[in-house]
């Protein structure tokens, strides 16, 4: 996969930040020589905004073009606000790790994407994502795709989303968020594979009551007493 990555907004691709280190090296008659060397940035030292003009990379892909396409239309203060189409959204992200990833690799990559839900926060200092939960792939239906890991981030809006998503949709590190960037690159040795879906929660069944029912009965019950 090299230096290519992903984003979470749908399989997409993330480049891979690095830096040249110049390094001098001082040989006979005082000439000094120069060597480009390829450094990867602190993941969580990365800017949290800048400001100047954005190119954005060729995106092959109908749903990223989309997402642009209204961004730019709305304008990014309004795609990226927490009022921005209010309701229950679940952006679900799969993992496949390269072999290579060990054990305690995985652990921390797993131990950095939970954190998100408190390292993950607006300029303001309110939190976008309002829950994460994970799980290893135990179905035995042989439809997994050999993804192994899955975890399902809950928002409350869908501009919650689109500020903590980011690339490829968001190019301008002023309007999402620094620190589930860190984390991308921080992942992207280890994981060989990403599926995203999200979805926004439309209806949902359950056999349990509801807590508002549950609360009424309670209600209804102290007042016949």
């Amino acid at each position: 996969m090299g230096q290519d990555f992903f984003s979470w907004s749908g399989i997409a691709v993330l480049s891979h930040f690095t830096r040249l280190t110049l390094v001098g090296t001082i040989v006979a008659g005082g000439v000094v020589t120069l060597a480009a060397t390829s450094a990867k940035a602190d993941p969580y030292s990365l800017p949290i905004a800048s400001s100047g003009p954005v190119v954005l990379p060729p995106v092959a892909d109908d749903g990223t073009i989309a997402a642009r396409q209204l961004a730019a239309q709305v304008g990014l203060p309004q795609f990226t606000s927490s009022s921005w189409k209010p309701g229950l959204l679940r952006h679900v992200v799969m993992f496949r790790y390269k072999s290579s990833a060990t054990p305690a690799m995985r652990a921390e990559v797993t131990a950095r994407f939970l954190r998100l839900v408190q390292d993950s926060r607006r300029p303001d200092g309110t939190h976008p994502v309002k829950s994460i939960e994970m799980g290893m792939q135990n179905s035995g239906e042989g439809v997994d795709a050999g993804l192994q890991q899955a975890f399902i981030v809950t928002f409350a809006s869908e501009g919650d989303r689109n500020f903590y998503v980011g690339k490829p949709v968001i190019m301008d590190p002023a309007w999402f968020d620094p620190a589930h960037e860190a984390f991308k690159e921080f992942a992207a040795p280890a994981i060989e594979k990403v599926v995203v879906f999200d979805f926004d929660v439309l209806a949902s069944a359950s056999l349990e009551p509801s807590r508002h029912k549950m609360s009424s009965h309670r209600g209804n019950t102290q007042t016949r007493r």
